[in-house]
């Protein structure tokens, strides 16, 4: 529960993958704990309330669950990535009786959040261990055609790693979706946005639609920052999704059609002999007490 609470250690780990990981919890809103991987911030989890999306990436992609079915309406996900597990605990709250499953690389990092953030009992959330794009290809058969959300946001410390950035990748993501199905990326840039246009390029050889959310700043290669894309066999259902961004705390833009032929500019489409990890993020971005 909220309220008062006597000072407590800060849970924290070295994963085997050699990363040091640790939570701290909100020191205005208790109960709220983000996980930091080596120095990033990677997730923030609300306990009493999994719908409070701290993160605006995140909040982005949440948006695209409410697009994708009602409110109430059991969805099938496939989360590359595990994190604090932030999106399928709103998907699961949102959803009840959502078949979820989870690939996420470092196992450690898995039992360090079932330790100290657990899922609540019954959740259909199936974790998976191993290289998001090795276990694409072990996948049940059953699963083609059936994921209304694949959700991409594998990174190494800070940084996406090359091999689940090129068509190759997207094209073993591609079959899963359900008629309805979205996938949603979370794509790290910096000053120029080369790799988000790559990323952006890459989708559009790929699938049917392609849109973009991200702050304007971002927009004018300003900072670095998130974008978060947005793919699928068939259009985007995303009537209301301008409203939806605009209304967030952090305003974004939704970049779709023309404008995002002009954001690519001419980028040529990732494969696997051309693709580089994301960039790094220069280190006084992430600063935070240990």
């Amino acid at each position: 529960m909220r309220g008062d609470r006597s000072e407590a250690a800060t849970p924290e780990r070295t994963l085997s993958s050699g990363l040091h990981a640790r939570l701290e919890e909100d020191r205005h809103e208790p109960g709220v704990f983000t996980l930091i991987v080596d120095g990033t911030p990677q997730s923030s989890v609300d306990l009493e309330n999994p719908q409070n999306l701290h993160f605006e990436y995140v909040r982005r992609i949440g948006h695209a669950v409410d697009l994708v079915a009602p409110l109430g309406s059991p969805i099938t996900a496939l989360h590359l990535g595990g994190g604090a597990l932030t999106l399928p605990r709103y998907v699961a709250v949102t959803r009840p009786g959502s078949r979820q499953q989870v690939i996420e690389y470092d196992s450690g990092l898995v039992d360090f959040i079932r330790e100290n953030l657990p899922l609540p009992r019954g959740e259909q959330v199936r974790i998976r261990h191993g290289d998001a794009r090795e276990v694409l290809g072990k996948l049940p058969p059953g699963l083609r055609g059936t994921v209304d959300l694949v959700v991409v946001d594998v990174f190494a410390g800070a940084r996406t790693p090359a091999h689940v950035t090129s068509r190759e990748f997207y094209a073993l993501i591609a079959p899963l979706l359900s008629e309805r199905g979205i996938v949603a990326i979370n794509v790290a840039d910096g000053a120029g946005l080369a790799f988000a246009r790559g990323q952006a390029a890459t989708l559009a050889s790929v699938f049917t639609d392609t849109a973009i959310a991200t702050d304007t700043q971002m927009l004018k290669s300003k900072r670095f920052g998130n974008v978060v894309m947005f793919a699928s066999n068939a259009p985007l259902p995303f009537e209301r999704m301008p409203r939806l961004l605009a209304a967030d705390p952090a305003h974004a833009k939704l970049v779709a059609g023309r404008e995002l032929v002009n954001f690519v500019a001419g980028a040529a489409p990732v494969v696997d002999a051309t693709a580089i990890p994301s960039p790094p993020p220069a280190r006084s971005i992430f600063l935070s007490r240990p």
